[in-house]
């Protein structure tokens, strides 16, 4: 770890003394108009209440504890993580414990993110390879209402898109506590009518655990956007590696007894490693656009949720295992035609294929294989198209009419031949929605759609349980989920905007996180109902302020009015921030983020105690020179960041295990400095 601490010193180093000695002379002063991407204004164009654009400076100005964390740019959107750095964050959102990604789709320039028939999690949505300072707008959507996204986007969906090309270069080197170092160089340079935009990201950390995390991620990004038969084109090719420590959640009994500190650890053996190599092309044109993609991924991961429970002798630590090529292309685009009212049609299909050359889990001693619980190579192909109609019936009503086809295919080639095989599956999920504009400065909507999610397609060639030899009933693959919301948008001119939202969305088969497991496994139908509201307000030229709160109660369907509580269904969330910055060069930043109670079983007689997190940093800027300190968890809270209920044995517990609350504490208080050079 030393001697890649010196290395990425001397890196940053060198970087620093070339971009100074080429930047000595940039002006003292400059001139910043900042911009607010929830200040976009949404009336006669969304299609709900519950989808919007953040970005600029929503994004630049607020602190990152973690680049996962970019999804909290959705209104009402929060990650926390149970793992070490470098795994995907967990997700919540409407009452969704969505893991890494079950019901929440995620894109970065037109390319899926989330991964099917994953070795950890189904939908696994690991966004730690973004660079956060490339990424410009993220578009999010609520709900299954619109016909563009299909898998994983029942409870929502948001799409990255990076620059196409930055205004300044940027040097910056960032030191915190615990050892936390991060290097960044990126910018952009004209090649003629062609921009050529590259970034380099280096990042290690330690972090407050009794183990040392040693975290080390390497990110880079190329892309060339140039003119091409009258549209514009962007190859990109982007590099993600990362290898790092776990602290796992831990049980309850274990902390209060004494036995280990709050950040402490059971097994010391917990890690993980990672890689994402990808080369992107998208050609926009005036009326369509057209792209395809290729992505490399790999990822090994060790843990133990349960520690002596079912092997007393060797333990129950495991390794999960996922190495894939990921391809695929799309085609949108939209026209309008005038058949006595205005109309919009939008198009589009996509073709994506997963070759998953290892999907595997694995028994392990420190790291070491000893048994084989499943390894398998899994192919599958998805087809989709989708069309959309919007016509404005009147001036200020309008209508939108959707619907979306889809089809899987797939074969499994199990180590045990019995649980492999072919099938395939097709769902079609109409869309509607309308949109009134009664009032100046209002507009109410309607909306009503069908989505779904996929289930790992090991599921349905299952036949006989892997571990315990009994037959085993397999699943569907796609499984439908129907949503019904009714909003409400309220603008005041550009610098002030709010929305009220009730929804209800119920899915006929709900993933949940099985602790003992370490996965996701399909369960009964659940239905959500609740009431969710935003607001942004630019107070003044220099200030802006946003919160969003939502509220849900979520329920196993099979017996209405007193049904079962869904684990991890998390009641209330809130966020709130505020935004400022001066033009003397002065920025600010806060944000408060609230997450309640929820049931971690079923009859709700164990509860999460829900948590609060405060974030805050300043800022200054002089010239080309930027200075910055953030302060993460401001007031040093003690709470859990996620937390599970489960049985686990510890050494010297009886043969049937302990059933307690397993959790991951909130990193402590933490300070983080930067400088960067801008021009």
């Amino acid at each position: 770890m030393l001697s890649t601490t010196r290395a990425w010193t001397a890196r940053c180093g060198l970087l620093w003394l070339v971009l100074v000695a080429v930047c000595a002379d940039a002006d003292d002063i400059v001139e910043e108009l900042v911009v607010y991407g929830r200040a976009q204004q949404q009336i006669g164009v969304a299609h709900s209440a519950s989808e919007g654009m953040v970005g600029y400076d929503d994004l630049r100005l607020s602190p990152l504890l973690r680049v996962g964390e970019l999804v909290e740019s959705v209104p009402g959107m929060v990650a926390t993580q149970h793992s070490g750095t470098g795994k995907a964050n967990q997700y919540f959102l409407r009452g969704f414990n969505l893991d890494h990604g079950t019901d929440f789709a995620v894109a970065v320039d037109g390319v899926p993110i989330n991964l099917r028939s994953h070795g950890h999690g189904q939908g696994y949505l690991d966004l730690n390879f973004l660079i956060a300072d490339l990424v410009e707008t993220s578009v999010y959507r609520k709900g299954p209402y619109a016909a563009q996204v299909g898998d994983f986007s029942s409870a929502g969906s948001v799409a990255f898109s990076y620059y196409d090309r930055l205004d300044e270069a940027l040097l910056q080197g960032v030191m915190g506590a615990d050892g936390y170092r991060r290097g960044v160089a990126a910018g952009s340079r004209d090649v003629g009518d062609a921009v050529l935009t590259g970034a380099i990201d280096v990042t290690v950390y330690d972090g407050p655990w009794q183990i040392d995390e040693d975290l080390e991620q390497n990110k880079a990004y190329l892309a060339y956007a140039f003119d091409v038969g009258g549209g514009r084109a962007r190859v990109a090719a982007q590099f993600y590696e990362s290898t790092w420590n776990a602290t796992d959640q831990i049980p309850r009994r274990a902390v209060r007894s004494g036995q280990i500190d709050r950040l402490g650890f059971i097994d010391p053996d917990l890690a993980g490693d990672t890689h994402r190599y990808a080369l992107s092309a998208e050609v926009d044109f005036a009326r369509f656009d057209v792209g395809a993609y290729v992505v490399d991924y790999e990822l090994s991961l060790f843990s133990n949720f349960t520690y002596l429970l079912d092997d007393p002798v060797d333990g129950d630590e495991f390794e999960q295992r996922d190495r894939r090529t990921q391809s695929g292309a799309w085609v949108d685009g939209e026209f309008a035609i005038d058949p006595g009212r205005p109309t919009v049609i939008r198009w589009g299909a996509d073709l994506r294929y997963d070759d998953v050359n290892e999907v595997g889990l694995y028994g392990t001693v420190a790291q070491n294989r000893i048994r084989t619980a499943r390894e398998d190579r899994v192919a599958e192909l998805s087809m989709s198209a989708w069309g959309e109609t919007e016509v404005a019936i009147t001036d200020r009503l309008r209508a939108i009419l959707g619907v979306r086809a889809d089809r899987y295919d797939w074969h499994v080639n199990a180590v045990e031949p019995i649980n492999g095989g072919s099938g395939r599956e097709a769902l079609v999920s109409p869309k509607f929605s309308s949109a009134w504009h009664f009032a100046d400065g209002w507009e109410a909507y309607l909306s009503w759609g069908k989505g779904f999610h996929s289930n790992d397609v090991r599921g349905a060639t299952l036949r006989v349980d892997p571990v315990s030899g009994d037959p085993a009933d397999p699943v569907d693959v796609l499984v439908e989920s129907v949503g019904e919301e009714i909003g409400l948008r309220w603008e005041a001119g550009p610098s002030f905007n709010a929305t009220l939202v009730g929804f209800r969305l119920r899915l006929d088969s709900e993933l949940l996180y099985v602790g003992d497991a370490g996965t996701t496994e399909p369960n009964d139908s659940t239905e959500r109902v609740g009431a969710e509201a935003t607001a942004f307000w630019q107070a003044t030229t220099a200030i802006a302020l946003h919160a969003a709160y939502t509220v849900t109660d979520a329920r196993f369907e099979e017996d209405q009015g007193g049904g079962k509580d869904i684990p991890g269904a998390i009641e209330r969330t809130f966020v709130a921030g505020v935004n400022g910055a001066w033009s003397n060069g002065l920025s600010a930043s806060a944000r408060i983020r609230h997450l309640g109670e929820a049931p971690l079983i079923e009859d709700g007689s164990v509860e999460t105690n829900g948590s609060w997190v405060v974030n805050g940093g300043l800022g200054y800027r002089r010239g080309g020179l930027e200075y910055r300190l953030d302060v993460f968890n401001l007031l040093d809270s003690n709470d859990d960041d996620v937390s599970y209920f489960y049985t686990s044995r510890l050494e010297g517990e009886p043969s049937e295990g302990v059933a307690d609350v397993h959790f991951h504490p909130m990193e402590p208080r933490t300070v983080r400095a930067s400088v960067a050079l801008r021009w």
